[in-house]
């Protein structure tokens, strides 16, 4: 369990990853071939099972009831990590690939209008992957790094660090608008309803902790 990215994978599984180039898009720093590994590992230890569509054309991967009951476990370090770890993330650690695939899991189709919706985000600052695009259509939630060629219902501007502050619990949707780091194009209904239906991250109810703990607890 303590191999690099082993814990990650099992975190994916947990939260509904099933197919292979999912799990390297939500771990982005993965190389096909250590997921690969990491992949015959879990199934070596009877963690993981591999299974192979009737048609052949569609491999999928399941945790089996031992690895279901890594749940807790992972929770608990997600919970940690929120509480002891996140004011330490520097703006070189914050990682655009996973915030965008982890908001694309968490938008909630219910609260969005019928038909499809599509989202741009585009970050200042950024060099590299400065737009994304999120494609919301029958259930189906597909995130792009190249124009999808449909029109785009919502624009949103922000930097890396508001966005991720967002996504983290520690800024509101309501305060970025008002200090200009996050602003929105297009469509009045999703511009209102934007802290509806983009909902924040899994954790985002767990409170860092205060220096007096900290010291507390040193």
């Amino acid at each position: 369990m303590g191999e690099r990215w082993t814990i990650l994978i099992i975190r994916e599984l947990l939260l509904g990853t099933t197919r292979f180039n999912d799990l390297q898009r939500g771990l982005s720093q993965i190389s096909p071939s250590l997921l690969t590994k990491r992949l015959t590992q879990l199934q070596d230890c009877e963690l993981v099972v591999r299974k192979t569509s009737p048609d052949q054309k569609r491999v999928d991967y399941y945790l089996t009831p031992a690895g279901q009951e890594l749940q807790p476990i992972v929770m608990a370090m997600g919970e940690w990590g929120m509480r002891w770890a996140r004011g330490q993330m520097t703006d070189d650690e914050l990682a655009v690939e996973l915030l965008m695939y982890d908001l694309r899991r968490r938008i909630d189709e219910s609260k969005l209008p019928g038909g499809q919706t599509v989202l741009h985000f585009s970050f200042t600052g950024l060099e590299k992957f400065p737009h994304w695009w999120i494609v919301v259509d029958s259930g189906e939630k597909e995130l792009c790094v190249s124009h999808p060629g449909k029109p785009i219902d919502l624009a949103i501007t922000t930097n890396l660090r508001t966005l991720t502050e967002i996504w983290a619990g520690d800024t509101e949707i309501r305060k970025a608008k008002q200090e200009g780091s996050l602003q929105l194009q297009g469509s009045p209904l999703l511009a209102r309803s934007i802290a509806e239906w983009m909902q924040i991250g899994f954790f985002a109810h767990i409170r860092p902790a205060d220096a007096s703990a900290q010291l507390a607890a040193s």
